[in-house]
């Protein structure tokens, strides 16, 4: 029999508090994901005050936001690995490396949006 006490609203209840206590989780443990939200504090101002168009602040300011999302997920696939295991072993460095590669390129990804719309 399905468990009625996780359906509509209190689902929803409970994922938003899920939600909250990862962006907690990642702000206490992830030295980068700070970094990144105080970005995230700048670089809203400045994407309002220095872009022209609706769309232009909007990709200003997702760019950013992409950086923090990719960061949590980067910073998921770490806990994950170090979880299971603290030996050295070829595919747990393989997805460390590419969830860094992932954050990098979103980096690069908000870096080349910044300068296309202040410059261009």
């Amino acid at each position: 029999m399905a468990n009625n006490e996780n359906k509509g609203i209190q689902r929803l209840l409970n994922a938003s508090r899920y939600s909250w206590q990862g962006i907690k989780a990642a702000y206490k443990h992830e030295e980068a994901f700070r970094q990144e939200v105080w970005l995230f504090i700048v670089a809203v101002p400045l994407a309002l005050w220095l872009g022209e168009t609706a769309i232009e602040k909007s990709l200003m300011i997702v760019s950013v936001l992409l950086v923090m999302i990719v960061e949590i997920l980067n910073s998921a696939i770490e806990a994950v690995v170090d979880r299971f295991g603290g030996e050295i072993h070829e595919l747990s460095g393989r997805a460390k490396d590419m969830g860094s590669a992932a954050v990098t390129l979103s980096l690069l990804n908000a870096v080349i949006i910044w300068l296309f719309i202040v410059f261009l």
